[in-house]
């Protein structure tokens, strides 16, 4: 993966996308059902699109909330659907077209009452909160985001009543009736102009930092006084930082309270674009060199003690994932945040249930399954996507669920379900309520950990593959890998599904007693990703790399 020579440098004018052309390729341009590419497809994380290449227009939106409204009578949904948006350009129009086809279908919809921007996990909060005790009249939620994607794309994700993403059954029946409505020239669609001021109202900012305290130790925070910068990246949860920090009256500063839809305040990311991840040091890198406080070693005492905040946290638009930075070590990598809070939660949470598992998914670090080990947890190891943890995160089966992409969410501090999409809000608050706590950072903990477990390098990588192999591997058995060791180690497992549920993970995982590699196809491009893992350091972790081409290819035919 070659990195952009302005990767982490800020956007210029030429960077920036034409928000009123993007706006207007919304409205006028309609997409041929009939190019593949044009249609409704839902990933992990709803329909992505952008107008400007007819993948993200009204039509998209048109077909798929009517989809979604004869999804959820078919279900016997008939609650209130609340309906939130991120701050990308194209979220306001497609939740304004959202909601006038919710509403000429009679859906009670409730809206933001200050209008205002609502990130993901307030939505899954809501859902849950009003369906609590519930059996009939269940609510459920739209949020219009495309997360962390450029400022050009837009994004629509529906949430059936377990307030998680909505599974497969669910976005395979509303794709595939959104896309005969495409065919039929939107016949079927029903819609009519509303007044969003008769919307219903819901109080998303209040409801969610109201009960936060249920959740975390806020008074630890406060009473340690941890200083913490909070940088929303010019998305949802720019409110709520502030009414988080009143509320519970925190030595908090939002570091960028700018809402720009063309994102001009963000540095580049790896590959040259704007992308609000803040998982990536490049498209963080502003907040990073405020931690670093014009040091030369960020890692030194002076430097830490020089700098602006004791803990810096960013979050993609929709606020549903979470970076963490520190005045001693700069960004952490997810990987190593979620091991460390898999490790101070268990340990400081006396009401979770004694049972509940540690919930990770199937390319996140063997780091978290040594901890869970010595916790003396149970692994739930599943596929990629968050939604496979919405069960166990409502019945209490698991009490954390985390993925390598920088997102998770936890249990109430009294054992019942929070939420059950990601919560970037949540995690980074975490942060400071470890140091709170401890007296020690994140990045610190988890340098005990590799003294205790070991250090793992760790890396993802693509490949690039045919359409034909992408498709072979997402279907791969998993007897077709005859290799018997991997990096001069014995293979222990070779796997196409996942030991924790027992669900395809849509590729192979082949594991070793000091490391392992996935290789899963992309979605988008003709690449499929090795994510990859080593205990024995970052030659070993090459090999791994290497060999796991060879295994891929022989495990193909190819």
């Amino acid at each position: 993966m070659s990195v952009h020579d302005r990767a982490g440098t800020p956007a210029r004018a030429e960077d920036l996308v034409d928000v009123p052309a993007l706006l207007a390729a919304y409205q006028e341009i309609h997409p041929d059902p009939a190019d593949d590419v044009q249609r409704v497809a839902f990933g992990t994380s709803g329909h992505r699109g952008s107008a400007l290449n007819a993948t993200f227009n009204d039509d998209h939106i048109a077909a798929t909330s009517q989809a979604i409204v004869e999804y959820r009578a078919a279900q016997g949904t008939d609650g209130p659907l609340f309906l939130g948006r991120d701050s990308h350009a194209l979220s306001e129009p497609a939740w304004r077209t959202a909601a006038e086809v919710f509403a000429a279908n009679d859906v009670q919809v409730l809206v933001d009452t200050r209008d205002g921007l609502t990130p993901t996990p307030a939505i899954s909060h809501a859902v849950l909160t009003a369906n609590a005790g519930r059996s009939t009249g269940l609510a459920d939620g739209v949020v219009v985001t495309p997360s962390h994607n450029p400022p050009a794309d837009g994004g629509f994700k529906y949430n059936p009543p377990d307030g998680g993403p909505a599974g497969t059954e669910a976005t395979s029946w509303i794709a595939n009736r959104a896309n005969e409505l495409l065919e039929t020239g939107l016949r079927g669609v029903r819609r009519r102009a509303v007044d969003t001021a008769d919307l219903g109202r819901y109080d998303y900012l209040n409801a969610y930092v109201s009960d936060l305290e249920n959740v975390l130790d806020m008074a630890a925070i406060r009473d340690a006084g941890v200083r913490i910068g909070a940088d929303p990246l010019g998305g949802a949860s720019v409110a709520y930082w502030g009414a988080i920090a009143e509320r519970y009256r925190l030595d908090l500063t939002v570091v960028n309270p700018a809402v720009d839809p063309a994102f001009g305040f963000m540095t580049l990311d790896w590959d040259g674009k704007i992308r609000m991840d803040c998982s990536s040091p490049h498209a963080m890198a502003s907040l990073i060199q405020r931690m670093e406080a014009g040091s030369a070693d960020a890692r030194s005492a002076d430097a830490a003690r020089g700098a602006p905040f004791r803990i810096a946290t960013g979050n993609d638009a929709d606020a549903d994932r979470h970076g963490i930075v520190t005045a001693d070590d700069g960004l952490m990598n997810p990987n190593h945040y979620l091991a460390v809070a898999i490790d101070y939660l268990y340990r400081h949470r006396p009401d979770w249930p004694a049972a509940a598992a540690v919930g990770k998914t199937a390319v996140s670090s063997s780091m978290i399954d040594r901890v869970a080990d010595d916790l003396g947890r149970t692994l739930l190891e599943v596929p990629v996507g968050f939604k496979w943890f919405v069960p166990g995160l409502r019945s209490g089966e698991i009490a954390f669920g985390g993925e390598e992409s920088a997102g998770a969410s936890f249990l109430r501090r009294d054992g019942s379900p929070w939420s059950t999409d990601k919560d970037g809000l949540l995690l980074a608050l975490l942060a400071s309520e470890i140091t709170a706590v401890t007296g020690t950072t994140p990045s610190e903990h988890y340098r005990e950990l590799t003294r205790r477990f070991g250090e793992p390098a760790y890396a993802r990588t693509d490949v690039a593959c045919s359409r034909e192999d992408k498709a072979a591997l997402s279907k791969l058995d998993a007897e077709a890998v005859t290799a018997t060791e991997l990096a001069g180690d014995p293979i222990s497992a070779r796997l196409t599904r996942a030991p924790g549920n027992d669900a395809p993970i849509g590729g192979l995982k082949v594991v070793t007693g000091s490391g392992w590699f996935a290789a899963r196809p992309s979605g988008t491009e003709d690449v499929y990703k090795v994510y990859a893992e080593s205990f024995r350091g970052p030659e070993h972790l090459a090999r791994i790399q290497s060999e796991a081409r060879d295994v891929v290819a022989s495990a193909l035919g190819s």
